[in-house]
């Protein structure tokens, strides 16, 4: 189980960073007007957990809805996350169907 203490928001880079054995799994972003677009999710080969990008999602999931903001998924793996966890769908914007 992934700490969620360990999630870095790297404004800066625009990327939720998570280190893990000392590889860094990154999820890109661009903030626009209460909307965050997810564009790229990357999970090095060196992390091994099978279970380790849906835990990666929840994470960062869970930190975008503290800041009541709308997810706008551009990337097929963050897009298919979404529509195996409903509960995320309220997320989207108007408009947005997955």
């Amino acid at each position: 189980m992934i700490d969620a203490a360990e999630l870095t928001d790297n404004d800066f880079l625009r990327q939720f960073e998570l280190k893990v054995d000392g590889e860094l799994a990154k999820i890109e972003y661009s903030l626009q007007d209460r909307k965050i677009f997810l564009t790229k999710l990357i999970v090095p080969d060196g992390i091994s957990n099978d279970d380790f990008e849906e835990e990666f999602l929840t994470i960062v999931f869970e930190n975008i809805a503290e800041r009541n903001i709308s997810v706008v998924p551009t990337s097929p793996e963050i897009a298919k996350f979404i529509r195996r966890h409903r509960k995320y769908k309220k997320m989207l914007p108007v408009g947005i169907r997955i």
